[in-house]
């Protein structure tokens, strides 16, 4: 009685084990160039990326939603079993997540209204006496801080902090020009309208997927090494550059 007892208590554990390393992967990711809403459904080349790195790594138990993006990160902070995308990968972040791999690389540029006169962008040290729009837990909003700004005007989201903009409550943007083309399209102002100040060579986004360090390390590879694929075949790459 005693031996079934303990046979009975060791396949439980099991079976514990087993779910919990079985649990839904739950991809999360802001509205940007990488995802969007099209007529109700989730699409963009961030998440044609994710489908095809999370099904060629024989994981088929997924969601992928769509929030603000300082919600996103902090489910990625804290939650299990978690991936996130478009997130910078920087020396700060580095030991906080289980990288993936890279899916983008960018150069982050100032933007203002070109009906804006009297702003001049010189040097880093100049933009400072401007109000810049960031967005809440992003990369650039750490990168300014760090560098001193102080006139941060921050967003929950990228189309809030680009209405930010639109409307005169600030008066530089700092964004990858994809973005600025992607933003501008979706507020229906012609690209044209704004004008690029000056660009921050020194913290280039290197857009990665990555999960959250509570995801079972077994499920992290198999990732990695489908994203490792994908990546060289050149479907990557491919992905990144159609149209939306």
């Amino acid at each position: 009685m005693h031996y079934r007892l303990m046979l009975c208590s060791c396949m439980l554990l099991t079976l514990i084990s087993v779910k919990s390393h079985a649990e839904a992967i739950e991809v999360v990711t802001e509205d940007s160039l990488y995802a969007y809403l099209r007529e109700g459904e989730l699409v963009g080349p961030g998440t044609r990326i994710a489908d095809e790195t999370l099904k060629g790594a024989g994981i088929s138990d997924y969601r992928m939603l769509l929030y603000p993006w300082a919600r996103a990160y902090e489910k990625a902070l804290h939650e299990p079993n978690v991936m996130i995308f478009p997130l910078d990968r920087t020396p700060a972040r580095e030991q906080m997540f289980k990288w993936v791999g890279e899916i983008h690389r960018a150069t982050t540029k100032l933007y203002k209204l070109r009906e804006r006169d009297g702003i001049a962008v010189d040097n880093l040290e100049d933009a400072k006496q401007y109000s810049i729009g960031v967005v809440r837990n992003d990369t650039k909003q750490v990168y300014l801080q760090q560098k001193g700004f102080t006139r941060l005007v921050i967003s929950a989201d990228n189309h809030d902090n680009f209405q930010k903009l639109l409307n005169h409550q600030v008066q530089l943007l700092p964004m990858p020009e994809n973005t600025a083309r992607l933003m501008s399209k979706d507020a229906q102002v012609d690209f044209t309208s704004l004008e690029e100040v000056f660009s921050l060579d020194e913290q280039p986004h290197r857009v990665h997927m990555a999960f959250s360090l509570s995801t079972p390390d077994e499920i992290v590879t198999r990732a990695q090494r489908a994203f490792a694929q994908l990546k060289a075949s050149g479907e990557v790459d491919r992905i990144m550059t159609q149209e939306r």
